[in-house]
């Protein structure tokens, strides 16, 4: 019997002799997709979580690079060194659909980014987005989880 395989237990009752109780055991399978064969299904839900585990790290990626641009500007850090503008350069595409939603705070050398903040919560909102609409078109249980 295989890990997919589960006997499950019906216990029935005649009504026309109330001693008598019939005892089934029926054996039943993990329903698959549309009659696929279990490997090809294996392998898309494999698939699927790949590919969420792809978009938390891109958003992952983007949420540090984000934090940093924040932290860096609210340091009041010297824009033309090396890190600092290597950091300025990949997220400046990342924060500019969001600039002068709300203006910035600046105080000495430092700079509050609101802007950049809304663009961290809104990509987490698009990534959570995907993987809910995903999860809503392919499925993915924990069992599916433990078996890759």
């Amino acid at each position: 019997m295989s890990d997919a395989d589960t006997i499950e237990e019906v216990t029935t009752i005649d009504n026309h002799a109330p001693q008598q109780v019939v005892k089934k055991t029926v054996r039943s399978t993990e329903p698959q997709a549309q009659g696929e064969p279990v490997q090809k299904v294996y392998e898309k839900k494999k698939t699927i979580f790949r590919f969420n585990q792809i978009i938390w790290y891109i958003l992952t990626l983007i949420e540090v690079l984000l934090m940093f641009r924040v932290v860096l500007k609210m340091l009041g850090a010297n824009p033309y060194a090396g890190f600092t503008n290597l950091i300025y350069a990949i997220t400046t595409p990342l924060a500019v659909p969001f600039t002068g939603i709300l203006g910035v705070t600046v105080a000495n050398n430092s700079v509050v980014e609101w802007s950049t903040i809304i663009a961290a919560i809104v990509y987490l909102f698009i990534a959570w987005g995907l993987i809910y609409l995903l999860d809503l078109i392919y499925p993915v249980t924990p069992k599916d989880i433990e078996k890759i």
